[in-house]
């Protein structure tokens, strides 16, 4: 096990009727920043439920947040930011509204040209304008790390940006909003949970036995609740079980001790960008071919969670290590989930090559667990992905 620092500072509240604690979170006499997405908070109840309990404070509202955050609508919300003088954020929706909070608070207090360098050069944000978050999609695990990715239309570029000060303050987690959320949005949701937990669990052994038996626990209960919450979301219990594994598969637990991948999101952002795919659609596009084309790097990995996730118990270390790279695609089809480019654009051939150029520009040219993923070889997995 590798030697790790576990920092986490988000005070995490979790259950039923929990909004109504905001007004003991926020610094009294805030000015307050609410930032939403495209008006779902309005009909399934968590718009009127926030303002109720931000009563007493000053409140600005700032709508139209897009899944995949547009840099452009991001400095719109920044000029209300300094021109109203806020001093407190407060995201209301899923992770691409807490992303979008996360570059406003490290935009906020950035004192350089432009706030896009803050993603380009990979400007970490030691301190940010402080923000809270009532989380209403599960999927990204943002409500509970220091991470984001933001999205530049105009540019075709999709980057990620973190540090310490961009960890929410705190965060609200009720699983009740969960029955509300489309088929569509659920399917993403576990598959990007999933996909999180592989990133930090699918490398080589390294006897951290805990570690991958936390990653496990996780990729199997979202394996048990999956059909169940597309069938139901309003089965509160299942709903709670699916709201946590997407917290904990990506606020920093799993990762500690361990070495992590991340190949696979870093080159399926280039998809997002490029076509607007949604992003848990572009990482079920990537990780199976990824899968095989590190395959003997990774096939004792493989094999080991074939037995242990998909109970395939006979054959060698490679015939267990293919079979669980088909039961992956299998369960992310499972969801609805289709996994080629081809199933999603007519418009793809030449793209790998381009999608390469552009981890090449922007320094992403040493990805996965081993450094040995260049825009080169990510060419190829996107080729293998059409």
């Amino acid at each position: 096990m590798k030697n790790f620092e576990l920092y986490n500072p988000t005070n995490l509240i979790f259950g039923k009727g929990q909004i109504t604690k905001i007004s003991t979170l926020i610094p009294a006499g805030s000015k307050v920043l609410v930032i939403y997405g495209g008006g779902s908070i309005k009909s399934n109840g968590v718009y009127d439920q926030t303002i109720a309990a931000l009563k007493g404070f000053e409140v600005i509202e700032f709508a139209g947040i897009e899944a995949n955050p547009q840099y452009s609508t991001l400095l719109k919300a920044l000029e209300v930011i300094q021109s109203e003088k806020i001093d407190f954020l407060l995201a209301v929706g899923g992770g691409s509204v807490i992303d979008g909070t996360k570059f406003l608070s490290s935009a906020a207090m950035y004192e350089g040209d432009s706030p896009w360098d803050i993603l380009a050069n990979r400007i970490r944000t030691v301190k940010g304008m402080p923000f809270g978050t009532i989380l209403t999609l599960p999927a990204t695990g943002s409500e509970m790390n220091s991470g984001a990715v933001v999205s530049r239309a105009e540019t075709n570029e999709k980057l990620a940006m973190g540090g310490p000060g961009l960890f929410p303050q705190f965060s609200i987690c009720d699983p009740s909003v969960v029955a509300s959320i489309p088929e569509r949005q659920l399917a993403n949701g576990v598959a990007d949970a999933y996909t999180h937990v592989l990133e930090q669990y699918m490398t080589y052994p390294t006897e951290a036995h805990l570690q991958d038996r936390f990653s496990e626990s996780i990729m199997q209960t979202l394996i048990e609740v999956a059909p169940r919450i597309m069938k139901d979301p309003s089965n509160y219990e299942v709903a709670a079980n699916f709201m946590w594994c997407c917290t904990l598969a990506l606020n920093g637990l799993i990762q500690k001790g361990v070495p992590t991948d991340w190949s696979v999101h870093m080159i399926a952002h280039e998809i997002t960008a490029h076509y607007g795919v949604d992003h848990a659609r572009t990482l079920a596009i990537v990780l199976p071919n990824a899968y095989h084309h590190q395959f003997d790097k990774k096939k004792e990995k493989l094999a080991q969670y074939a037995e242990r996730i998909w109970g395939i118990s006979t054959g060698t270390v490679e015939e267990k290590a293919k079979a669980a790279i088909k039961k992956t695609e299998t369960f992310y089809q499972s969801l609805g989930i289709k996994t080629r480019l081809r199933d999603y654009t007519d418009d793809y051939q030449g793209f790998a090559a381009k999608a390469a150029q552009s981890l090449q520009d922007h320094g992403l040219s040493k990805l996965g667990e081993h450094g040995d993923i260049t825009p080169q070889v990510a060419e190829k997995i996107l080729e293998m992905s059409y």
